[in-house]
């Protein structure tokens, strides 16, 4: 936790400022009418590597020393990491190696690739890839990025919420899809210093629980992971967010991957927005909230879906 504070949120926004303009941030009539309150819309899908990982990526490129630029960057990921590493190593001047578990989708795996890192194929879960990545590291004498326990990471994906309440300081509650929990834990950060009284949700699938199960217990959990969709697809705890989230958070929502399905179909439609599973995630974390609030925002994290989302969508919409 002593690794993590505003003052370091101000510092990456700064770096991040120079080289990503802010997303934006606005409502629509049709997703206020079928949510039943104002819902403001976060658009990270619209970064250059489509999610808001990138912030992560840039704030970490800026910080890394002489000797980290010349031996490269090594890091696990389901796909939106691994290019915002890859991002990073590119703005540094650095090689990179991205160690993706076999499930993750050949298109993120593929525009990774594009951003000249070097793809490493490995394992089932993320677990495994990141366990495989350490060793890589070590093995190569590069430097390991942990996907959530990297502090100029966490504090890079908290400038999203510095810039969503600086628009909008009187949000009662902000709902947050946490796969690391590395933007959960950045959005209580900010809340605390300009918004104490928003409410800060976590919305998790429900097949791929280990956040949310060390959230609750208080220490790093890990849980099978069976949920299709890449973004959220977990198999542990990180125990620098989990620092923040565990008193921090105000709630923390399982919703399963129909719902977060059905929140993909309704971005398209009432939001006019591709979003990737994870990137709905929030969304069907409102929709499935009981104490829903008259004024909040929901944080569309990304737009990568892949095809079989998109297939998914459709065939939601023509039985619809």
């Amino acid at each position: 936790m002593s690794n993590l504070s505003f003052a370091g949120v101000l510092h990456a926004a700064d770096v991040i400022g120079a080289e990503l303009p802010p997303t934006p941030s606005w409502n629509y009539p049709a997703l206020d009418a079928a949510t039943g309150c104002q819902v403001v819309v976060k658009h990270e899908n619209v970064q250059p590597t489509g999610a808001f990982k990138v912030r992560g990526g840039v704030s970490l490129s800026a910080g890394l020393t002489a000797e980290e630029r010349r031996a490269g960057l090594v890091s696990a990921s389901t796909g939106n990491h691994a290019q915002s590493v890859a991002y990073a190593a590119r703005l540094a001047g650095a090689p990179a190696v991205l160690v993706m578990p076999v499930t993750a989708p050949e298109a993120k795996a593929h525009a990774t690739r594009l951003l000249g890192a070097e793809v490493v194929r490995h394992g089932a879960t993320m677990g495994e890839a990141c366990d495989f990545a350490v060793s890589l590291a070590a093995e190569r004498g590069m430097r390991y990025v942990s996907p959530g326990d990297e502090p100029a990471v966490v504090h890079g994906h908290a400038t999203i919420y510095l810039e969503l309440l600086q628009r909008h300081p009187d949000l009662e509650a902000i709902y947050v899809p946490v796969g690391s929990g590395s933007g959960a834990a950045g959005a209580c950060l900010v809340r605390d210093e300009l918004a104490p009284s928003c409410r800060v949700v976590g919305v998790q699938s429900a097949a791929a629980p280990a956040a949310y199960n060390s959230w609750r217990s208080g220490r790093v959990e890990q849980a099978e992971c069976r949920t299709r969709f890449s973004g959220v697809a977990t198999s542990r705890g990180s125990q620098l967010p989990l620092a923040v989230m565990h008193e921090r958070l105000d709630d923390f929502l399982l919703v399963d991957d129909d719902e977060i399905l059905s929140a993909m179909r309704l971005f398209s439609t009432a939001a006019h927005t591709l979003a990737e599973g994870a990137g709905a995630a929030a969304l069907a974390g409102l929709l499935a909230d009981t104490r829903r609030p008259q004024r909040c925002a929901v944080v569309c994290t990304g737009g990568n879906a892949d095809a079989g989302e998109i297939a998914d969508i459709g065939a939601l919409a023509a039985v619809g």
